[in-house]
């Protein structure tokens, strides 16, 4: 039995044993706890098949998206933001598809966005096909020994999926024809089909994902690499014509075979060589093209600038603008000019022509001149998020504090982007943009969004601003603790949506340890010490169509 066969032996082992372990984590209803213990599963499951199968593939930066990949995964036993959630369940996803880059021999840290996006394509093609490749061309099963219990297994599993049809197809007409013995089959064996097929088709769904996955991550392509995994066994006149090891080229220099002329893609370096010349910007394209924008940023830029320094009396002074219309009608747009921007220019720098001396620099003038004007654009942008929730605003909420931290991203980005493809150290720019979309995340959680909106709206609640506490009952168990310690200060409507929004907490509970969230927990603890009394006469009556009392 080859080493190939081998490796693909174990994936099937682990991925049938991270299938039940999800099965039996991920039934709950609820992500919490069973998300940290699954992730956990899967990255230690990688860890172990790249140090013993693949050890060329291990190396301290993949170490540390491993130790990411679980702080996030843990994220979900912490908070309970949706929002969070869903940027947390993105980035392990992306984190789980640059771990599959160095099966294609690239360097996670030096690799671009466009090898990010190939090893999300790669991990979901792989995912759903590469269990085939698996079963049929890596795993040589004439190859496996069938002596010992292995011989007697194969046999017993052989004799058992002979039998089982026959089986049920017997006991079936039994039971249908002798009700005494449908009798005794149904107490013997209290098994509910449907609930038996739910389990069996968990557990075939993950198992056939992971060991898909697995296999990505070990080997950069569907067919089979036998000199990756499986050296075959050739005569020594055939073993000379191999390529030369490390060894043999230091000590024969000359016998070292040179790559051909003007060859300079690989997998680590793709760059656009691949692409006809007509495929590719020059200096013309590149001035009409960023030169047009930055002309749309400047004009925009100009007519902003008497806002920016005009401040807010000045937006309520113009004729025709309001000032809700001014705030909400430019953040959101603003936002996503700064977001299409960084593809822009990743993407024409990528494009331009090699050779011309000129168009680098050109390129680096307009690009610079295009991320001052887009800063200034920014500006403006945080601008009118302060006047919508501010004091003389409408409050903070979700929808308008994440796009802010997202624009907060963008700009450090645009300030790497400017250190390092500016620079021409362009293969140094996605590890660092990926970091630090990383440890704003994972600031996020510490920062405790719908806790920090909920407590901003409660102050702005008593300076006089009107407090929405439908909007707030929405927010999850993050923001329970401040919006109970809010209660005596808000109206009796409020009151009334806050006590029913805690009895409706108390009443769903938490009673199972894999849906285990410290926020929910924390939530729940802090409802429970508000006992009983939760709902006046008042608030009843309020909610008499929605609340049916105890």
């Amino acid at each position: 039995m080859n080493e190939r066969t081998k490796t693909g032996l174990v994936i099937l082992e682990v991925s049938l044993l991270l299938g039940i372990l999800g099965d039996v984590l991920l039934r709950s209803g609820q992500l919490g706890l069973n998300v940290v213990l699954v992730i956990s599963g899967l990255s230690a499951a990688l860890c172990m098949l790249a140090i013993r199968r693949k050890p060329e593939l291990w190396s301290k930066e993949t170490a540390l998206l491993h130790i990411a990949l679980v702080f996030f995964a843990a994220c979900f036993a912490w908070r309970d933001s949706a929002e969070l959630l869903l940027a947390d369940a993105f980035v392990i996803l992306t984190i789980l598809a640059i771990l599959t880059l160095p099966a294609f021999k690239v360097k996670t840290q030096l690799a671009g966005v466009s090898h990010y996006a190939i090893g999300w394509l790669w991990s979901a093609i792989s995912s759903a096909f590469a269990p085939f490749i698996l079963l049929i061309d890596d795993i040589a099963w004439k190859t496996i020994p069938q002596t010992g219990w292995t011989k007697h297994l194969i046999s017993v599993l052989r004799g058992l999926a002979i039998a089982t049809p026959i089986l049920l197809v017997f006991t079936a007409l039994f039971m249908a024809a002798d009700a005494v013995f449908q009798g005794v089959i149904e107490k013997t064996f209290r098994i509910d089909p449907a609930i038996l097929f739910s389990h069996l088709f968990l557990v075939g769904v993950i198992s056939w994902l992971s060991a898909g996955y697995l296999r990505a991550s070990l080997i950069g392509s569907f067919h089979r690499e036998d000199d990756a995994i499986n050296p075959p066994l050739k005569a020594e006149t055939e073993l000379k014509q191999q390529p030369l090891s490390v060894t043999e080229t230091n000590e024969q220099p000359s016998e070292t075979p040179k790559p051909e002329a003007g060859k300079t893609w690989s997998r680590q370096n793709f760059d656009n060589s691949i692409l006809p010349n007509w495929a590719t910007l020059g200096i013309i394209e590149v001035c009409i093209v960023l030169g047009l924008i930055n002309l749309l940023f400047l004009s925009f830029v100009i007519t902003q600038i008497p806002y920016l320094f005009g401040g807010f009396e000045l937006v309520q002074m113009t004729d025709g603008l309001k000032l809700a219309d001014y705030a909400r009608r430019g953040f959101g747009e603003l936002v996503i000019v700064a977001a299409l921007v960084l593809p822009i220019l990743l993407t024409s720098h990528w494009l331009l022509r090699k050779g011309s001396p000129k168009t680098d620099p050109v390129f680096r003038i307009l690009a610079g001149i295009q991320i001052v004007l887009l800063f200034v654009i920014m500006v403006s942008a945080a601008q009118r998020l302060f006047v919508l929730t501010g004091n003389i605003g409408y409050g903070l909420t979700t929808i308008r504090f994440y796009p802010m931290v997202f624009m907060i991203w963008l700009a450090l980005v645009f300030v790497w982007f400017a250190m390092t493809v500016l620079r021409g150290v362009r293969s140094q720019f996605a590890w660092g943009a990926l970091w630090s979309g990383l440890f704003i995340l994972a600031a996020l959680h510490f920062v405790n969004p719908d806790d920090f909106i909920a407590r901003t709206n409660i102050r702005l609640m008593q300076e006089g601003r009107q407090f929405d506490g439908f909007y707030h009952t929405t927010l999850s168990d993050d923001a329970i603790p401040a919006l109970m310690e809010a209660i005596p200060l808000m109206n009796d409507g409020g009151k009334c949506e806050m006590k029913y929004r805690i009895k409706i907490g108390l009443q769903q509970g938490v009673t199972d340890f894999r849906n285990w969230n410290y926020a929910r927990r924390i939530a729940h603890e802090k409802m429970n010490e508000a006992g009983q009394g939760l709902m006046s006469k008042e608030c009843r009556e309020s909610f008499s169509r929605d609340f049916q009392p105890d």
